[in-house]
């Protein structure tokens, strides 16, 4: 499973792992099947989390933890034998939903349907979402385990309603044809790498993305920097940077949007300061024209969640500020046109593009920073999140990071340009602008959500009914036996 996923992406991994599960579990008590969960949880958490121990070793052991006890919980609610076809496809489910909201808003990173984006199943992903990626990749992984034990008809019929969901996702409303086009760019200021944020020299960064912006030339309608490459103390339209990105806008004749941070007072006397973390547009003629503060911060990277409790525990000093929260969708409404915007982590949140496209976003915007880590792990699962992202909505998407990845990306997920993690580069393409809506963009997780809790009850129902022997009919005349 850990191999399907980013950076390695060797996606029909996964369904062997979900079918070596399928098997491993048939016939084991609920307490063997909660260990074998945990061990296949953590198999594939290690693996893929593995950035976290970056950062914090004790930080890394206790996210796998978690994470692996959603995957444990998930195999204790397998019925062992009949009805696993249903009850595994469903428990997966349930457990990514949980995963992906719980504690702390969630942490849905190193999930299966950003290994299998690129691989066959990704249409699903349009009527069902992530979500509904998963439960496909979990029915491929039954189907094998029902060949595996010669069930031939159990694995026929989960093949076919697997490829019979391809097909419905290849077939279902994409977004639209183009209602426009825009000619983009995508700055990347690059440098080094696996920097924290304090170690980092702000006015570097900030120069190096204004040499990246030299390199693009008109005409282009819409240029994209990433977050946090303006830092600055208080409103950023006061500042000599915000100056000089107004400039870059009025010399290009385009729509720039930028990635700002900027420094705000204490909420009160004797409390850490604050921050805001947003994306700020200005007009061809060099004005600012609209800005979305970040919603979805990053637990003990942005804030620090009972900060009073935790730094009793634990050297809080890498995050001495709280980001304030953003509200509302993630909308900008720009001379380019209406603009949904992702902010780095919250890429990885379908609910957030979701919202952005209903209030009317007609490209996805990521302005991200995975600056800050050593491997390639975080650009490549990021990257992966962002063309979810664009299937799930039917969006055209531009990525922009200060040392990559960076990346253009169509409705249909297929990558159309890619930077060099480290390089100076500025990324141009023609993007779509579409106004139609996917059957997931409609309707959301719930529908499947609800779908895996009807299979998994459906699951053990069918394994009480095989389970439970048949009642013996009294002859007429007999009498009890004593």
């Amino acid at each position: 499973m850990a191999l399907s996923l980013p950076p390695f992406g060797w996606w029909p991994l996964a369904f062997a792992g979900l079918g070596a599960l399928a098997v491993a579990l048939t016939g084991q008590p609920w307490r063997r099947r909660a260990l074998l969960g945990a061990a296949f949880g953590l198999g594939q958490f290690t693996v893929g989390l593995w950035w976290v121990g970056e950062f914090s070793g004790p930080g890394a052991v206790a996210v796998v933890a978690l994470q692996t006890g959603f995957v444990a919980l998930a195999a204790a609610l397998v019925p062992p034998g009949p009805g696993q076809a249903l009850g595994l496809p469903g428990a997966v489910v349930l457990a990514e939903a949980a995963r992906g909201a719980w504690p702390f808003g969630g942490l849905p990173m190193a999930g299966v349907a950003l290994g299998q984006v690129g691989g066959a199943l990704a249409p699903v992903a349009r009527l069902a979402g992530g979500l509904g990626l998963l439960a496909a990749a979990a029915g491929a992984g039954v189907a094998l385990a029902a060949a595996a034990g010669r069930r031939w008809a159990a694995a026929g019929t989960v093949a076919a309603l697997v490829a019979g969901a391809v097909l419905v996702g290849w077939a279902a409303p994409d977004g639209g044809g183009p209602a426009g086009e825009l000619r983009a760019a995508a700055l990347q200021g690059g440098g080094p790498r696996g920097f924290r944020r304090a170690e980092a020299d702000e006015a570097a960064v900030f120069a190096a993305h204004r040499a990246a912006s030299t390199a693009v030339a008109p005409p282009v309608e819409l240029v994209l920097w990433p977050e946090d490459v303006v830092d600055v103390e208080g409103p950023v339209i006061a500042t000599a940077e915000g100056a000089a990105v107004a400039a870059e806008a009025r010399r290009l004749g385009a729509t720039v949007v930028a990635g700002a941070v900027e420094g705000a007072a204490p909420a009160a006397p004797g409390e850490p300061g604050r921050f805001r973390n947003a994306a700020v547009a200005w007009g061809p003629d060099g004005t600012v024209v609209d800005r979305y503060d970040k919603v979805h911060r990053v637990p003990f990277g942005e804030y620090v969640p009972g900060r009073s409790f935790f730094e009793q525990l634990a050297d809080l000093s890498e995050v001495p500020r709280d980001a304030i929260a953003g509200t509302g969708p993630g909308l900008l409404r720009t001379p380019a046109g209406d603009l949904g915007v992702l902010v780095s982590y919250e890429v990885f949140f379908a609910e957030r593009a979701r919202s952005a496209v209903r209030a009317g976003g007609r490209l996805l915007l990521v302005p991200t920073n995975a600056a800050s880590f050593r491997t390639t792990q975080v650009p490549t699962q990021e990257l992966a999140a962002a063309r979810l992202r664009a299937v799930e909505s039917g969006r055209d998407l531009v990525q922009a990071a200060p040392t990559g990845l960076s990346a253009v990306v169509d409705h249909r997920g297929r990558v159309l340009a890619r930077s060099t993690l480290g390089r100076r580069q500025a990324l141009r393409a023609t993007v779509a602008l579409r106004d139609g809506r996917t059957p997931y963009t409609v309707v959301g997780d719930g529908p499947v959500v609800a779908l895996a809790a009807a299979a998994v009850a459906a699951g053990w129902a069918t394994a009480a009914g095989r389970l439970t022997p048949p009642r013996r009919r009294r002859r007429p005349g007999s009498r009890t036996a004593r």
